[in-house]
């Protein structure tokens, strides 16, 4: 699959996913969510990978969701955050806790709302000082 919204490698038996919209502070949106999806999918069958490192580029971590994406037109219906929550950011933080593998998340700025929940289902969790 080719990404627009993340970076991901494996090579020595370590996968590297790298949450890539540093514009945003790695802010989530609807595609974002399914490449990871997608990329957590490709570690889990993946029988040589043996960690999965996961952080984001640019000085952020991850600001949780953009808001940007959720926007709705004067008059028109809220959004329903309850089912981004069932069917994003619930299916996300399962999938990193049943990965067979130890999850490191580097934190190398704001983990802010979704972004610090997605760092906390992570197995260990590196913060930088800034």
């Amino acid at each position: 699959m080719d990404y627009q919204h993340i970076l991901f490698a494996v090579e020595g038996g370590v996968a590297r996913l790298i949450l890539n919209r540093p514009a945003r502070l790695n802010s989530f949106i609807v595609a974002m969510h399914e490449e990871v999806r997608d990329a957590l999918a490709q570690v889990a069958a993946d029988r040589s990978v043996r960690v999965l490192v996961l952080t984001g580029a640019g000085r952020a971590f991850c600001a949780g969701q953009d808001l940007a994406d959720r926007s709705v037109a004067p008059g028109a219906a809220p959004p329903d955050l309850g089912e981004s929550i069932e069917r994003y950011y619930g299916p996300l933080v399962l999938a990193l806790r049943r990965l067979p593998i130890p999850v490191l998340c580097a934190v190398n700025g704001a983990a802010a709302g979704a972004g610090a929940n997605i760092a906390l289902a992570c197995d260990i969790v590196i913060a930088a000082r800034s």
